[in-house]
Parts: structure tokens; C-alpha cells; sequence
């Protein structure tokens, strides 16, 4: 059966009202989900380990007689790393060095250190920057294993400083899978619980008997981990609320077009609500690589997964230009942006939304999954509009330093007490006149 994809052309009066069309996904969890989640979280608040055992047991069939049980321990971890062969080894230990000396670098550039400066009257105002003391890593564990998630979201926190990591991992019938904890080992993750679902993380946002209490919750899952995420924002802290993968390809019509075909795939395979998306100012080639998806589609091992997503979610856009093609990028703020063309350093000057740039034919979505560097947890659902990918900055918080001077309190009391009676607070300019001679 072969796959006829979306086409829209800018040229046509009604493609804006087509290209939301493709767009629309209602990203937050739907009522009966987000109920089931509050419900399972105030039972983890109030019963600890045991609710978390009872959820662990009923939707993981793990069958553990208690929660330290459900604990693995490091060895086991380092124990997974060893067994490996020795090629798969090599690629994990590659992939986090890489992801490891780019958030080193992105520690030093993205203002980590805190600043001070002092006035001319000796006032000292600055910044110091605290790692974060406890942080849960959440990792996939349902239709696929994602031991690279155990790297992006362990690795820039250790980097930042933090000084513990929880991760959580959901293992149905109790199958530990050993990629993901050899990347623990790697990742230096300091506590590892074999746990998933909405139970996860109420654990980890409340704390039970063995599972303890974090600051953030960082890292990706189903929606009824969405959907807890979202409900403990306030009582910890959280890294986003991410909806299904994307890719946007903005092509000149110069990359071969299996290339291009493959990439939708990458994306593709992930679920069947994963979009991937094609532009390009050449109709021609739009379907040379339609030609390609059909070609290459039936023997992919997901293909059915594959042709869902891109039947309800993909698109081919033809658009006037390249310029164009960078102006619906930017409306689009995709998650992931390949600009598959001759000279890409032209167009990303154009890109103001995108989670991830991708820039040249060569330089695939999937390398930036696993082992480019740059942390692969982005902003989906068009939030890169505002949010950033995860990053050492996300494991760290400011706290702002003021010291004033005798004399900068002559000065600052005065302006702030004026400005208090204006707002009524007594209090306030009393507090800052009695230092004033």
C-alpha cells in the first residue's frame, strides 16, 4: 500500500487554515487522563511506597514484594556496562563523552560562574549560581528503551554540580533493559528505581519511604507522565511538558531524496503522533521523495507505525522559496530543523524558532539524537518559540546578592522610600529611612 502524503502550496488561498490543520495537536493530557494522574499522585502522597508498589505491580506486572526491590543497584548498572559488546559499548561511551564535553563548554559560556560588581560607593550587586542539590531523571520505557535520554538528562547535571541523581525507568514484566543502565553507569546516575508512570513521578515529587524527594523532574514520557509533571509543577520543579517528536526538512531540492525520506522516518518512527514535515520550492523533488518513502517504507521494521504518522500528521509543502520556506519555519518552530541544502549558514540566519538547527545534507536528526553533543531534549508543540533544549542552566538556580554600603543606603533608601509611600507601604520606606543619617 503506498503512501500518499499531505500536499499544501503556499500559493494556495487557504493554506494557513491547511497548514494549522496539520499542526493542531491539543498537546495537554484529555480529562480522563489528567484525572487518573491526580489520582494515582495523591495516593502516592498519602500511602508512599506502598501505592507506588501497587501502580508498579498492576501496570508493569513486575511482581516485587517492595519497593527496594524495584532498586538497582550500581553494580548491576556497571555490571550491564561490562557485558556489553564491546562495539555498542564503545558507541555509549563515544556518545557521552561527546554530550559530556558539550554541556562542559556550555557550563563556562552560559554565565554558570555568577558575577559581582561594585559601585562607585562601595555597594556589591551580582549573582551566584547553585547547582540544584537532588534531581530525577525519568526515562522511557514502554514501546522502545532510550538509553541516550539516560545521557542528555544525567550528563549536563552532573556537569552543572548537582549533587544527586534519581533516575526512574519503567520495566514492564520486570525486564531491565541493559543499555539504558549501562548508560546510568556511564552517566554517573546515583540511584537508579525500576518505576514508571504517573507513581514515578508522585515518588519522586513527594518522596516515599525509599524512593527520595527531589528539586526537578526532568525528562520525557507518556501522557500520564505529562500529565503528573505538570500537576507537581510548584512542589519541584520540571523541565517541560513535551508532546510527540518533530522534524521540519526545509530542502533546496539538492539532497537525495532517500536521504530526505529516511529523515521523515526518524522522526516517524517514534509514534504514530509524531509529525514530520517537508518544504521545498521544488515540486519536482517533493515527488521524487514521495517516490523514495514508498520505495523505502515496506521493509522498515516500524513501517506501520511509520505510515500512520505520516498519513495523519506528515506534510509536503511546496512553497515560492527558500526565503519562504524560513518564514513558515519560524511560524512552525519546530523541534528539530534540517535545512538539507547548498549553503545553510544563509537560511539559519533566517530561523528565529527551532528547538534544534541541523544545518547541511549531512548533518542528519538522528546524529543529534545520540551523539553530535547538543542535548536532544527540545521543545516541541511550537514552544521553542519561547523554551530552550535542556541544558546545564536548567540543573542550576540564581540567587541574586546585594550588599549596601553605609553610603549606598543613603542613596537607595531614599529613592525606595519615596517609591513605598507611593505604593502605600509604610513599612517598607520606614525600614530603608532608619538607616539614613
Amino acid at each position: 500500500m503506498s503512501i500518499t502524503m499531505r500536499r499544501l502550496d503556499t500559493a494556495n488561498p487557504e493554506f494557513k487554515t491547511q497548514l494549522a490543520a496539520v499542526l493542531a495537536f491539543d498537546s495537554s493530557a484529555d480529562e480522563a487522563i489528567d484525572r487518573a494522574a491526580a489520582d494515582i499522585l495523591a495516593n502516592v502522597k498519602g500511602r508512599g511506597d506502598a501505592a507506588v508498589l501497587e501502580y508498579t505491580n498492576r501496570f508493569d506486572r513486575t511482581g516485587a514484594a517492595s519497593i527496594a526491590a524495584l532498586e538497582v543497584s550500581l553494580d548491576e548498572c556497571r555490571d550491564m556496562l561490562a557485558s556489553l559488546p564491546a562495539k555498542r559499548r564503545a558507541a555509549l561511551e563515544a556518545a557521552a563523552e561527546r554530550v559530556r564535553a558539550y554541556h562542559q563548554r556550555q557550563f563556562k559560556e552560559c554565565g554558570s560562574d555568577g558575577f559581582t560588581y561594585t559601585e562607585a560607593d562601595g555597594t556589591v550587586l551580582g549573582q551566584k549560581v547553585t547547582p540544584l542539590d537532588r534531581v530525577g531523571i525519568y526515562v522511557p520505557g514502554g514501546k522502545a528503551a532510550y538509553p541516550s535520554s539516560v545521557l542528555m538528562n544525567a550528563i549536563p547535571a552532573k556537569v552543572a554540580g548537582v549533587q544527586e541523581i534519581i533516575m526512574v525507568v519503567p520495566t514492564p514484566d520486570g525486564v531491565r533493559n541493559e543499555l539504558v543502565l549501562a548508560a546510568a553507569a556511564i552517566a554517573g546516575v546515583d540511584r537508579v528505581f525500576a518505576i514508571g508512570g504517573a507513581q514515578a513521578v508522585g515518588a519522586l515529587a513527594y518522596g516515599t519511604q525509599t524512593v527520595p524527594q527531589v528539586d526537578k523532574i526532568v525528562g520525557p514520557g507518556n501522557a500520564y507522565v505529562a500529565a503528573a509533571k505538570r500537576r507537581v509543577f510548584g512542589t519541584v520543579g520540571i523541565d517541560m511538558i513535551a508532546g510527540p517528536s518533530e522534524i521540519l526538512v526545509l530542502c533546496d531540492g539538492t539532497t537525495d531524496p532517500d536521504w530526505i525520506a529516511m529523515d521523515l522516518f526518524s522522526q516517524a518512527e517514534h509514534d504514530e503522533l509524531a509529525q514530520s514535515i517537508l518544504v521545498c520550492p521544488d515540486e519536482a523533488y517533493l515527488n521524487r521523495v514521495e517516490a523514495s518513502i514508498n520505495l523505502l517504507l515496506p521493509p522498515m521494521s516500524r513501517a506501520g507505525i511509520i505510515r500512520t504518522s505520516l498519513t495523519n500528521r506528515g506534510a509536503m509543502v511546496k512553497v515560492r522559496d527558500m526565503d519562504e520556506a524560513c518564514t513558515i519555519a519560524n511560524l512552525i518552530a519546530p523541534e528539530h530543523l534540517e535545512i538539507s541544502a547548498e549553503k545553510p549558514q544563509r537560511w539559519v540566519d533566517l530561523i528565529r524558532h527551532a528547538g534544534a538547527i541541523f544545518m547541511g545534507r549531512y548533518s542528519s536528526e538522528s546524529l543529534g539524537d545520540y551523539c553530535a553533543g547538543p542535548n536532544h531534549v527540545l521543545p516541541t508543540s511550537r514552544t521553542a518559540r519561547f523554551s530552550s533544549p535542556l541544558g546545564v542552566y536548567d540543573f542550576q538556580k540564581r540567587s541574586s546578592l546585594i550588599f549596601a554600603s553605609e553610603a549606598g543606603a543613603q542613596t537607595l533608601g531614599k529613592i525606595a522610600a519615596e517609591l513605598a509611600y507611593g505604593e502605600g507601604l509604610e513599612a517598607h520606606a520606614r525600614s530603608a529611612e532608619l538607616r539614613l543619617k
